[in-house]
């Protein structure tokens, strides 16, 4: 599952992020599947490197120009708001809120 930010200022401040209703989250990611498939890989390695368990995001910058893929962060404990990538994400790919929640139950029980 791929998300984007479209910041509507340079840097996605907290005025960007919480105000300005010019920052736009699009689901799905306005990416190409080579693109994809390359953060996928990473994403997996950066996950399993820290041992990761559950849930998490992993989030890129893929620089406009030169296609360049950074990892940002490993957030192992998103967001859960109206606006949250994660619970958004989820939605798209055809999970609900209710059934989302009840998995990440499921998985922190057999933990």
């Amino acid at each position: 599952m791929f998300g984007e930010i479209k910041a509507a200022e340079d840097f996605y401040s907290f005025d960007a992020k919480y105000t300005n209703q010019e920052s736009k989250t699009i689901i799905p990611a306005e990416i190409d599947k080579e693109t994809q498939d390359k953060i996928r890989k990473i994403a997996i390695k950066a996950f399993k490197s820290i041992d990761g368990k559950g849930l998490s995001r992993v989030d890129f910058f893929v620089e406009n120009k030169t296609g360049e893929i950074y990892l940002n962060e490993i957030n192992t404990l998103p967001g859960f708001t109206a606006i949250s990538m994660y619970p958004q994400l989820f939605e798209n790919s055809g999970i609900n809120y209710k059934n989302l929640l009840d998995k990440l139950i499921e998985l922190s029980i057999k933990e």
